[in-house]
């Protein structure tokens, strides 16, 4: 499920606006924004399979009073936020492209989302799993043809994916919203809870449906599940093995969607529609309408994790549990009116799209900076706790993110 966030319609937005605007330049960015999002991800995950805690209840544990949780969760809230924005805009985007409705009623449309969303929840399991089986084949299914008619140049693509390059303080803006769009706030927070939750049920079939006491002292996290070390090495293996594949699919899918763009290079202004119109001319209409499926079956499937997310951080920082159809309708309601607004105002939503990845990007840090301070911890990892390699590469990551974050404030600011 975390691999959905790492596809979704931020991913295409800030893409295509670099393959169409840079051409192969930046593609060092998506392949360096998905190692990053791959080590992350595995700590985040190992956090919650050998701790037994997920991210948002450790930061709760630490920060203790409410006037410090709050501000923490309310600013966790934000990033979900922009997060499901560009799932709508991406919804929206697509229903106008793929069957001419217009963006006004696309923007109403694209909000009913949540009806399908909400009438799984009481679906078995199988059943959401096929759903999500679907629209992430479509997905890179789609990807892969496109990038068969469009036949990228090779060297070009060997040379600027270990070659970094960002020419112009537009570049910039377009590498830190690959970052944002790429390693995501809300999907480092849910994976702990995901990764907890799996360990339970696995803890479930080898103890034969019980899981025995577990220790419920705060000041001795690393102790809160009673598995045995080798069940929690097992987990954690497995669990590396499918960290790496689903987020070198994902990889892939983000440098595929900046390749396609690269044709019609140079507009680094391009809109969604003059994107689509343009491989349509140049591929023909079948590459731009599988495009515009892709990204349909991307602003369906990324809507999910969103809504989970939510209900993680809330439950994890707060310890509140809010009904998962009001928050899922007061979320979209929040997002469609300044995506209505900019509409009737005549702007891009690809603008929108750009921006609220910036966003994301500026907010990696506040799950960041916790994980990797956990997962480095005995306290809460025991035996797990990370080696000292995975420290000094996590902290590389972390300064790399901040670096880039301040000097994109820096650049918008300076006259």
């Amino acid at each position: 499920m975390v691999s959905i966030a790492y596809m979704d319609p931020g991913n295409y937005g800030t893409d295509i606006a670099a393959g169409a605007g840079f051409k192969y330049e930046l593609l060092w960015a998506a392949w360096l924004a998905g190692g990053m999002a791959m080590l992350l991800q595995y700590l985040s995950g190992k956090l919650g399979i050998a701790s037994g805690y997920s991210l948002p209840e450790l930061v709760r544990m630490s920060l203790v009073k409410r006037r410090f949780v709050l501000p923490y969760w309310v600013a966790a809230e934000a990033a979900i936020a922009a997060t499901d924005l560009a799932e709508y805009l991406g919804t929206v985007l697509a229903l106008n492209l793929l069957f001419g409705v217009p963006l006004l009623y696309a923007s109403i449309f694209g909000a009913l989302d949540v009806i399908i969303l909400l009438a799984m929840i009481g679906k078995r399991f199988r059943v959401i799993e096929q759903y999500f089986a679907v629209l992430i084949s479509i997905l890179v299914l789609g990807i892969l043809y496109n990038l068969v008619v469009v036949k990228p140049d090779l060297t070009q693509i060997a040379y600027h994916s270990i070659v970094p390059s960002a020419s112009s303080k537009a570049a910039l803006l377009i590498v830190v919203g690959m970052i944002g769009a790429t390693v995501m706030p809300h999907a480092v927070f849910v994976h702990s809870w995901l990764s907890k939750n799996k360990m339970d049920l696995i803890g479930r079939r080898i103890n034969g449906g019980t899981l025995g006491s577990s220790i419920t002292d705060s000041m001795k996290p690393a102790s809160h599940h009673p598995y045995s070390h080798a069940e929690i090495e097992r987990t954690n293996r497995f669990h590396l093995r499918e960290t790496i594949l689903a987020l070198i699919i994902a990889s892939v899918v983000n440098a595929g969607i900046l390749l396609v763009g690269t044709p019609l290079y140079p507009n680094p202004n391009i809109s969604v529609k003059e994107f689509v119109q343009g491989i349509g001319l140049i591929f023909g209409s079948v590459v731009s309408i599988i495009f515009v499926l892709t990204l349909l079956a991307s602003g369906l499937s990324s809507s999910a994790l969103g809504t989970i997310a939510g209900q993680v951080v809330m439950e994890g920082l707060i310890g509140k549990r809010w009904n998962v159809w009001a928050r899922r309708i007061v979320t979209r309601v929040i997002n469609v009116f300044p995506t209505t607004f900019a509409i009737l105002l005549g702007l891009d939503p690809i603008s929108l799209l750009v921006y609220s990845q910036v966003i994301l990007s500026l907010m990696i840090p506040l799950p960041m900076i916790p994980l990797v301070y956990y997962t480095s911890k005995r306290k809460f990892m025991g035996a797990f706790v990370n080696r000292r390699r995975t420290i000094i590469l996590a902290i590389v990551i972390v300064v790399m993110i901040l670096a880039f974050n301040s000097f994109l404030i820096y650049s918008i600011l300076a006259p």
